[in-house]
């Protein structure tokens, strides 16, 4: 049965503020609160998991219990000796189990991540001890990789929550559910314990299609549209002749992606459009709209071949357009159900100066 709740609804503006808006009385189902494993876990096995895998078994049991412990991480534990049936160590995921079995482990302290925290300013929206949500800017790598070992948004959290991390996985680090790409700016989440971690995730693998995640970003594409709002289903797999690239491929070569967008301004040769996603591949809807001929003004990977088009803006706008040096889209709107206490919050960020600057020399009356 659905139980009244309030939804704490936020504003982040540019300069960094953070105002609480209203309480608005919304439906809710709250969740019963994910905890993280502390002390000696044991389990039964009963009648009705006889033969069933043991990594399994346990997953399943975790759950019920609102144990946060994902399937990998309990795969981890048995292969590291931690896990035991009948007092004897079973280090084998795939071990079957008997009935009347009896499961025991504890899952050691975390360890401290090998990433090193740095001290780069981060635009807090929301912070409690479950997670944190980001204001990022543009030009902020997510997460480290090749070509990006420091500097990032992990980087800066490390340093940022200190001790308040808990063990998500194993190790002390902030728990990466989604990613904004690098000259994308907008709202993301992270988690700090293993409880958020894994309430979040099942949020994000589901994509709002059923649970209570929102996300909104906006986007300046090129051209006009003939509707007020439609939707791109088109699957996208790696572009086979450019590596480092996304494309819409055919179904067999690629993940299913849906985009939902919504005309919010037309911009003469240009629209603000709003986008929401179905599913969450990478560089979606860069993508999408590149594929239906609106790609996203700034976009140099998707939108190269409409450079020659800049002259139809007028010369405000391809100075503001030259300034903003990146694809013109940033996550606007974040909503979702606290995975920890059942609360509904939403944040909302407005462009940042260089995407509002764009907006406004679009808006302007150009010269005959």
């Amino acid at each position: 049965m659905n139980s009244k709740a309030k939804q704490r609804a936020w504003s982040h503006a540019v300069e960094g503020e953070q105002v609480e808006l209203q309480d608005v009385p919304v439906e809710a189902t709250p969740l019963a609160p994910l905890v993280a494993p502390e002390g000696l876990q044991v389990f039964d096995v009963g009648e009705e998991n006889v033969g069933e895998r043991l990594d399994r078994f346990l997953g399943q049991a975790a759950a019920a219990r609102r144990i946060a412990l994902s399937r990998t991480r309990l795969k981890a534990l048995i292969e590291a000796g931690e896990v035991r049936i009948d007092e004897r160590v079973a280090r084998d995921p795939s071990t079957r189990l008997a009935a009347g079995a009896r499961i025991a482990f504890e899952a050691p302290a975390a360890q401290d991540s090998p990433l090193v925290g740095e001290d780069i300013q981060l635009a807090v929206v929301y912070e409690d001890e479950h997670l944190i949500v980001i204001d990022k800017p543009a030009g902020l790598v997510v997460h480290p990789a090749p070509g990006h070992a420091a500097g990032t948004l992990v980087n800066a959290l490390i340093r940022h929550c200190g001790a308040s991390l808990s063990g998500i996985g194993g190790v002390k680090r902030p728990g990466i559910v989604h990613r904004l790409d690098k000259d994308t700016s907008g709202l993301l989440v992270v988690a700090k314990t293993d409880a958020a971690h894994q309430g979040l995730a099942d949020l994000f693998a589901d994509h709002g299609r059923t649970g209570s995640l929102k996300r909104e970003y906006q986007a300046i594409a090129w051209g006009g549209f003939d509707a007020r709002a439609g939707q791109v289903v088109a699957p996208i797999g790696r572009d086979p002749r450019h590596r480092e690239k996304m494309t819409v491929v055919k179904e067999q070569r690629g993940r299913h992606a849906t985009t939902h967008w919504r005309l919010e301004e037309s911009l003469g040769p240009a629209s603000l459009i709003a986008c929401q996603l179905e599913t969450g591949r990478t560089h979606q809807i860069r993508v999408h709209m590149a594929s239906i001929g609106h790609p996203l003004l700034g976009d140099s990977v998707y939108g190269s071949g409409f450079k020659t088009k800049a002259a139809l803006l007028g010369d405000p706008a391809v100075s503001a357009l030259a300034a903003l040096g990146r694809q013109a889209l940033h996550a606007s709107v974040l909503g979702f159900e606290h995975p920890a206490t059942g609360e509904a919050l939403r944040f909302e960020s407005p462009p940042p100066k260089d995407f509002a600057r764009l907006l406004k020399a679009l808006r302007a009356p150009r010269a005959a």
